[in-house]
């Protein structure tokens, strides 16, 4: 089916759903790398008219992948909830805008209705949102999942410590660890990216990372981000894993280019479930994905960036997660220009997934090769603060000396804890007062953070 839009003389057609979709994205590298973009900004207003115009039960009866040949495209079909999306049927793209807007549409009505959203839909009513839009919507969304400690309540913030390390030395992640942990970090997850996807190393980083955490009785989540048939294999072999990670696209083709499908995330999930190693709730699932993953692939079918990457989130939603976080700005300026698409990105992403019910975090980053600089990761970190995001990352000095690109510091969350009056996860928050680490006020304390230093030595010292 045919859309158009006319302004003033000329009448602007596009060819299908997917094609409006992508002519009213707004602008970014990815898109004109594939050769999707609106050719003009009048073009791209036409588009966003048009899609403003069109009701919202038109994406069941389009797909814009399809059903046939995607697993994905199934699982969003199959798994809609016709009786959650009898609240919007009516609307079409643009009041359902307005809708989302309006202060009548409580936290509590978006919960009811997420699962009667599609990802397209997300997607759709994301491209005619200003950025305060985005921010507005998802501040008033909660998804709270439980691991050993509850995260995404409101008023809270949580960090995933990332200790990277380029050889996997176990030595220079403890000491990253430690470092991070008497900075108030880690309440989402300590999540390591291993340099190799070793079951030994693996293994092994792991049992260290799990050592410390029941050494201290910290009410945390411990996680290697290795391959999922790694972690399976672990799981197999008897080693202490809480959670299950991968990194997933939108498509079907972009997930074999991963080497997963969804039979493996089936297996991986109810294997990580047996185990039962939650001690307040059994969310054991950690997602990452980011714009531009399935067009890197060619994989992305002739779908938008942001449209693959809002399908992502139909592949998270099925298994409960405990953390989701796009990493928009990993992949480089080919599909992410400079700072300001990637802030665009960041909050698009955080919006569709937090209105599809999940527990939304972000990577705020950038490689050195783009156009952005820590002032815009500056700018990012507080709106994504203010919309209320789960999780950020947590890396020594915002320098990931193993991934090689620039994120968010244990000080950044320091900083925007304060600002914005928001407190780490209740557990972990507890735990941090216990051990001294914070005062009464929940300000940090030096002189007792040196004592527990030094008790946390022996750590990476052996």
């Amino acid at each position: 089916m045919a859309y158009q839009h006319t302004i003033g003389r000329r009448v602007y057609k596009f060819g299908d759903l997917k094609t409006l979709l992508a002519k009213a994205s707004p602008y970014r590298s990815g898109d004109v790398l594939a050769g999707l973009s609106a050719e003009s900004y009048e073009e791209r207003v036409a588009a966003q008219m048009a899609l403003a115009d069109l009701p919202l039960k038109r994406f069941l009866e389009e797909a814009i992948i399809p059903y046939e040949s995607d697993e994905i495209t199934r699982l969003i079909i199959d798994n809609h909830n016709i009786i959650a999306f009898n609240l919007i049927d009516t609307l079409t793209v643009g009041e359902f805008r307005d809708w989302l807007l309006s202060d009548d549409t409580t936290a509590g009505v978006l919960q009811n209705v997420s699962t009667g959203i599609t990802p397209e839909m997300a997607a759709a009513v994301s491209k005619l949102m200003r950025n305060q839009d985005l921010v507005a919507v998802s501040n008033k969304i909660e998804v709270v999942t439980r691991f050993r400690d509850t995260i995404g309540l409101k008023g809270r913030f949580s960090t995933r410590l990332q200790p990277n390390h380029p050889t996997d030395d176990p030595r220079g992640i403890a000491a990253s660890m430690i470092d991070g942990l008497l900075l108030g970090s880690g309440d989402a997850v300590i999540g390591i990216n291993p340099a190799t996807d070793s079951l030994a190393e693996v293994g092994n980083l792991l049992i260290m990372m799990d050592a410390l955490r029941q050494q201290f009785d910290i009410p945390t989540q411990t996680c290697v981000l290795s391959h999922i048939t790694t972690t399976v294999e672990l799981i197999r072999n008897g080693i202490p894993v809480d959670l299950c990670f991968q990194s997933i696209g939108g498509t079907e083709k972009s997930n074999a280019s991963f080497g997963i499908n969804l039979a493996l995330l089936d297996e991986a999930y109810d294997a990580t479930l047996s185990l039962k190693r939650g001690s307040i709730g059994q969310n054991v699932m950690y997602f990452e994905t980011g714009q531009g993953s399935e067009l890197s692939a060619n994989a992305n079918h002739g779908v938008d960036q942001q449209t693959c990457e809002a399908r992502c989130y139909a592949v998270a939603r099925k298994y409960q997660p405990l953390l989701v976080n796009t990493v928009a700005g990993f992949i480089g300026p080919e599909y992410l220009y400079d700072g300001k698409q990637i802030t665009r990105a960041a909050l698009e992403d955080h919006f569709c997934g937090k209105l599809l019910g999940l527990p939304m975090g972000a990577d705020i980053c950038y490689t050195n090769h783009a156009e952005a600089d820590q002032d815009d990761m500056d700018n990012l970190l507080v709106l994504l603060g203010v919309a209320g995001c789960n999780f950020i990352m947590g890396i020594p000095g915002s320098d990931d000396i193993m991934l090689n690109y620039q994120s968010t510091s244990f000080h950044d969350a320091i900083y925007l804890r304060k600002v914005l009056g928001l407190r780490p996860a209740p557990e972990f928050e507890q735990w941090l007062s216990r051990q001294g680490i914070t005062d009464e006020k929940g300000n940090l304390n030096s002189r007792r953070n040196a004592e527990l230093l030094n008790k946390m030595k022996s750590l990476w010292t052996k």
